[in-house]
């Protein structure tokens, strides 16, 4: 690799998993948080959701600057603001200044994430070293996923939740130390921000998000429904605002451009089936087959493992099968192993959910390396971040809805045992109709 890529590659992939680790780390503290705050059931969905609503409105609005100031100034910005807001999540005196700080750390994480791929597609150049990078990147996300609720469980099992949140304050540290050391690579062309596109999107993206995580208390609460119509009116203004733009932050041709729609869709597609169905089974096998906390998080590493690997192994795979034919494999693939989960009994054990846990993990590490690569060879370089901003956005805005439609297909039915495996088999059934559909868009554009 270019010899700029020497410092680069470490930070962008640490920072890529200790974002993943984050998010993921309240999947197993998330009861002990809430229940030291004396805080209900209503709490403990914004634990679980808070960093996705700030990733979801932050990653379109960090990307863009990225873009205009540099991926250094994103990556110094967020890893210092990962760090502070980790400070306030350990020493948080209430739930609500906890939820808050989950919030930040989703702030932050945006930037981290779209300076990473940024510098991938400023240092590295096309070919054999870019594909072995978004490999590399497509593993520390399943790497992190797989490590956060392993982490969390641990540190918890040793202290209690807050020594979670130092532990992640101490790698934002590492990388703030290390940031001043990048290099300060800039696009060759620079983009002049566009507030009032940046700001509509972004109030769009956290009006959806709060809306389905207050959707899982109640989906005819005016609080939900409000949210979740306004929205979707700013969704809808967003094309509006852009066209009047002389330079916009989304330029409406790229939703022409297959590769664009593909490392979109396949990202909205990957959030709503596989990433959803994933954040459900801790909860599923605690309640059904009696698996303790730190054994949930275990068992969730046949797939978030396998992912990490396979992601690793796709520099191996033939030169000519290009990042939208590795994203429909690994879309085929992960249908696959949704539907093996479908099957489970009243009497089947942790075990029966294995097979299918590592088959998805191999089309979640086929489709997070695919998506790393379409994210920044859909547009040129100084359009970096704003491709990784979106791609990333889909799949955080399609896992926060995924999880609520998972949760309500899943215990929609009833909460006995019998019900409530009746409602993982179709949850999952679900899931694989989901990544199906993201096949057929890149498959559409392929022709």
């Amino acid at each position: 690799m270019r010899r700029t890529t020497t410092g680069v590659l470490p930070v962008a992939l640490g920072a890529t998993f200790l974002v993943l680790v984050a998010f993921t780390s309240a999947i197993t503290t998330a009861p002990d948080t809430a229940g030291s705050f004396g805080a209900g059931i209503a709490w403990q969905t914004w634990i679980l959701s808070g960093m996705s609503l700030g990733l979801a409105a932050a990653l379109m609005t960090t990307g863009a600057l990225a873009d205009e100031r540099g991926a250094r100034w994103a990556m110094g910005v967020g890893c210092v603001g990962l760090l502070v807001s980790s400070v306030l999540a350990a020493l948080a005196p209430t739930i609500g200044v906890f939820v808050a700080a989950r919030i930040l750390q989703g702030i932050a994480g945006a930037a981290m994430l779209v300076a990473a791929l940024g510098y991938i597609a400023l240092a590295v150049p096309v070919g054999v070293d870019r594909t072995r990078a978004t490999g590399l990147w497509g593993a520390m996300v399943g790497g992190g996923i797989a490590a956060g609720p392993l982490l969390a469980g641990v540190l918890a099992e040793l202290s209690d939740w807050r020594l979670v949140h130092w532990a992640e304050a101490a790698g934002a540290l590492v990388l703030v130390l290390a940031v001043p050391r990048l290099p300060d690579l800039r696009a060759p062309i620079r983009r002049p921000i566009d507030p009032p596109g940046a700001l509509t999107l972004a109030l769009s993206m956290s009006a959806l998000t709060a809306g389905l995580v207050s959707g899982r208390s109640s989906w005819t609460a005016p609080v939900t429904v409000a949210l979740l119509a306004a929205g979707v009116a700013l969704l809808a203004l967003f094309p509006a605002v852009e066209a009047r733009r002389p330079v916009p932050m989304v330029e409406p041709a790229l939703f022409r451009e297959p590769l664009f729609v593909a490392s979109v869709a396949g990202a909205l597609f990957l959030g709503l089936s596989t990433i959803a169905l994933m954040s459900y089974l801790p909860l599923f096998a605690q309640r059904v087959m009696d698996v303790s906390v730190l054994g949930s998080a275990v068992l969730l590493t046949a797939w978030s493992g396998v992912s990490a690997w396979v992601a690793v192994q796709t520099r191996r795979l033939p030169a000519r099968l290009d990042g939208r034919h590795r994203l429909i494999a690994g879309c085929l693939v992960c249908a696959a192993g949704l539907v093996a989960l479908a099957f489970v009994t009243t009497s089947s054990g942790w075990a029966v959910l294995v097979p299918g846990l590592v088959v998805v993990g191999v089309g979640s590490g086929l489709m997070n390396a695919a998506l790393g690569r379409l994210a920044v060879e859909a547009v040129p370089p100084e359009r970096a971040g704003m491709s990784s901003g979106a791609t990333n956005t889909a799949r955080y805005l399609g896992g926060a809805a995924g999880v609520a439609l998972t949760v309500a297909i899943a215990t929609g039915g009833g909460t006995t045992r019998g019900e409530l495996v009746a409602g993982w088999n179709v949850a999952a059934l679900v899931a694989a109709a989901f990544v199906a559909m993201g096949a057929l868009v890149a498959f559409a554009g392929n022709r």
